[in-house]
C-alpha cells in the first residue's frame, strides 16, 4: 500500500441544500477486489473483514487512495463502521453518496439497502430500519466494466495504459459519502427558478411524503432580509414566487443584483419546514438572478449579449484522478482560467461535483455541463443514459453558474447520427428531455457536428493556421458549407436555424515542459512561440462577426496530452498575464 497523508475532504457535500446534522463518511475504509465475484456468495457484506484499506473518496487507480493500482478488477467491496446515538429521537437517517463509478450494492448491519446504476451523479437511501444504537457497518460493492464500450465512462479508457485522447479508468466511491438526519417528513427536492424580468424567484418545494405542513421562506442578501414568508404546503408540494423589487427596485435599474462572471451576486435562502409531527427541517440555499436566452441569432446573458470565453476543462488531477484532491483545488482551477482572462469552462466528458459549482457560482464563472458519454449506441445504452442525465439536470438545477447542457459530444455513442434515423431520434430526445426538466438554459444536441435540433451551433476545429481559420469563419455562409474534422455541422434532413455559432474545441496547442512526454493537436518549441500560436487561433475568433464565443482546449495537460495552458500540476507554461492580454485583446 502506498504510505499517503490523508487529505480530509470534510466541505458540505451538497452547498444548493445544505444541513446542520451530518456526519461525514470519507477515510480510511476497509477494501478488496472481488475478481471471481464471489463477495455476494460468501456474504461479503455480513461479517466478513476486507483485506484492504483504501481512503474514500479516492478510487483504488489513484495515488491519493493508498493503492495506485491501475490494472482493471470490475469488482470492489468497501467496508467501514460508523457510530450513532439516536436518543429516541424520531428522526430519519439518511445515507448519501456523490458518486460511484458504475453500479453501487449497498448493505446496513448485513441488510440490503438498495442499489444505484450510474456511476456519475449523486443518490440516496433512507436506512433509517436497518440502524442500530451504536456501532453500525456499512458494506458497498461496486461493479464496472472497463470493456463495455455501451457503458457511459466520458475520457476513461478500455485498455489498461492510457493514450491518445483517453485516460485512466475510474471504478468505485470517487465522491464523497455522508449521512444525515432529517425529521420524519422533510424536503426532498427545491427548485429555484429566477425571473429577472419579472424581478422574482419560483420556488418549488417538495416534501418527502405527501402531507401537509408549513413553510417558512427567508430570502436575504448580505445579510438584509428582502422576504420573508411562512406557506401551508399542500400535499406535500409548495409553489411560489416571490417578488423581490419591493427591497432592491432603485437599484435594479443599474443591474446591480444580477448575476454575471463579473458581478457574482447571491441570494441567501433559508427554509424551516414543519409537517404534522412538529420537528423542522432547516435548510440553508442561495440563488441567483440570471438570464440565459437566445435573440437574433446571438447568446444573451440577462438580455444583453455576452462573448463566451470558455477554457475546456477535464476535471483530472495526477494523483486523484477525477477527484479533486481537495476542494481548494476547484477553487485554484477557476482561479487561474479567471486570471487567464477565460469568463468560463465546458467540463468536458464529467458531470462535475457539486463542489466545483458552487465555487463557480461564488466566483463567476460560466460552466457548460456534459454528460459522460458511451461509443456505441444501442438501446441498453439510452436505457442507462436517460435516467442518470436526469439525475444530473435535477441535481444542479439551481446552480446560476450553469449556461448549458451537452448531453452528447462529437457523435460519441451515436456514430451515424449523419443518416441513422434511430441515432438521430435519440439526441433529438436528450433535447427535448433536457427541455423538459429545465427550459432555462440552452441545449447543445451534439456538441462539434452532426448537429439536430440544437439552441446553439458549436464546432470542433484544430486548424492552427489564422489565415484558414479568418477565411472558414468569415460569414455564417461560410461556416454553415464548410467540413472542419471533415463532418458536417448538422445531420442530414436538419437545418441552420441561424443559432449563435459558438467553436466549441479549437487550439490545443501542444508546448512540451522539461521532460514531459505527450501531444497536442499543433505543437510549440518554445514559450515565444506557443504565445503566438495562442494569439494567432484566438484572435482569428474574435475577427470573425459570426463567431459569438469560443472554448479553447484545454485548461491542463491531462496524463499524455500535452495541449494545456498549465501542467498537469496546474504550472502555467506561460506568464498568465500573457494569455489574459490574448483573451482581452477581442471582444468582452
Amino acid at each position: 500500500m502506498i504510505q499517503v497523508q490523508t487529505i480530509p475532504r470534510n466541505e458540505y457535500p451538497r452547498p444548493q441544500f445544505v444541513r446542520e446534522s451530518w456526519m461525514n463518511l470519507n477515510g480510511w475504509w476497509q477494501f478488496e477486489y472481488d475478481d471471481r465475484d464471489e463477495g455476494v456468495r460468501n456474504r461479503w457484506y455480513a461479517e466478513a473483514e476486507l483485506g484492504r484499506k483504501i481512503n474514500v473518496p479516492y478510487v483504488y487507480q489513484t495515488k491519493l487512495s493508498g493503492i495506485g493500482d491501475t490494472e482493471f478488477h470490475p469488482i470492489v467491496w468497501y467496508k467501514r463502521t460508523f457510530y450513532i446515538q439516536t436518543n429516541g429521537r424520531n428522526s430519519r437517517w439518511l445515507l448519501n453518496f456523490g458518486a460511484v463509478d458504475y453500479q453501487a450494492d449497498v448493505w446496513v448491519n448485513g441488510a440490503y439497502a438498495g442499489r444505484h446504476q450510474g456511476g456519475h451523479t449523486s443518490f440516496t437511501f433512507d436506512i433509517t430500519e436497518l440502524l442500530e444504537d451504536g456501532n453500525n457497518t456499512l458494506t458497498v460493492r461496486a461493479g464496472d466494466e472497463p470493456f463495455n464500450l455501451e457503458l457511459p465512462r466520458g475520457k476513461q479508457f478500455w485498455k489498461e495504459k492510457s493514450e491518445n485522447i483517453f485516460y485512466t479508468g475510474t471504478t468505485g466511491i470517487w465522491q464523497t459519502v455522508w449521512l444525515e438526519e432529517v425529521p420524519d417528513n422533510y424536503v426532498r427536492r427545491l427548485f429555484m427558478t429566477p425571473d429577472i424580468d419579472q424581478k422574482s424567484i419560483k420556488m418549488e418545494i417538495l416534501a418527502a411524503r405527501p402531507v401537509d405542513g408549513t413553510v417558512g421562506i427567508r430570502i436575504s442578501y448580505k445579510g438584509q432580509t428582502m422576504v420573508e414568508d411562512e406557506a401551508r404546503m399542500f400535499k406535500g408540494k409548495l409553489v411560489r414566487s416571490f417578488f423581490l423589487d419591493q427591497n432592491i427596485n432603485l437599484e435594479w435599474e443599474h443591474r446591480k443584483y444580477e448575476w454575471t462572471p463579473e458581478n457574482p451576486v447571491l441570494f441567501d435562502v433559508r427554509l424551516s419546514f414543519v409537517s404534522g409531527d412538529g420537528e423542522a427541517d432547516r435548510i440553508d440555499s442561495y440563488f441567483a438572478m440570471r438570464k440565459v436566452s437566445v435573440e437574433n441569432g446571438r447568446f444573451l446573458l440577462n438580455n444583453r449579449p455576452y462573448y463566451q470565453k470558455l477554457v475546456l476543462d477535464q476535471g483530472y488531477w495526477e494523483d486523484s484522478l477525477l477527484t479533486a484532491p481537495t476542494d481548494e483545488d476547484f477553487i485554484k482551477d477557476i482561479r487561474l482560467a479567471k486570471e487567464m482572462g477565460f469568463n468560463g469552462a465546458r467540463k468536458h466528458q464529467k458531470v462535475e461535483d457539486p463542489r466545483y459549482l458552487y465555487h463557480a457560482d461564488c466566483m463567476g464563472f460560466l460552466v457548460w455541463a456534459e454528460y459522460s458519454n458511451a461509443y456505441i449506441y444501442s438501446r441498453e445504452y439510452a436505457e442507462r443514459m436517460m435516467p442518470e442525465w436526469t439525475e444530473a439536470v435535477l441535481r444542479d438545477y439551481n446552480h446560476p453558474c450553469l449556461v448549458a447542457w451537452v448531453p452528447l459530444n462529437e457523435s460519441w455513442g451515436v456514430d451515424g447520427i449523419m443518416y441513422n434515423r434511430e441515432e438521430q431520434a435519440h439526441s433529438q430526445a436528450m433535447y427535448y428531455l433536457t427541455k423538459s426538466l429545465d427550459q432555462t438554459r440552452l441545449v447543445i444536441s451534439n456538441d462539434g457536428w452532426n448537429h439536430t435540433v440544437s439552441d446553439l451551433l458549436t464546432i470542433h476545429d484544430y486548424e492552427g493556421k489564422k489565415e484558414a481559420l479568418l477565411k472558414r469563419y468569415q460569414s455564417k455562409e461560410r461556416i454553415i458549407n464548410d467540413m472542419p474534422a471533415n463532418r458536417t455541422l448538422l445531420a442530414h434532413g436538419f437545418s441552420y436555424e441561424n443559432q449563435p455559432v459558438i467553436v466549441s474545441e479549437f487550439g490545443g496547442i501542444s508546448f512540451k515542459m522539461e521532460e514531459m512526454e505527450g501531444w497536442g493537436y499543433t505543437s510549440t518549441k518554445s514559450p515565444e512561440e506557443y504565445a503566438l500560436a495562442y494569439e494567432a487561433v484566438v484572435s482569428a475568433m474574435f475577427e470573425s462577426e459570426a463567431v459569438q464565443g469560443f472554448v479553447y482546449t484545454q485548461l491542463c495537460d491531462v496524463e499524455q496530452e500535452t495541449n494545456g495552458l498549465l501542467t498537469y500540476a496546474r504550472e502555467p507554461k506561460i506568464p498568465l498575464e500573457m494569455i489574459r492580454r490574448i483573451n482581452e485583446g477581442g471582444r468582452g
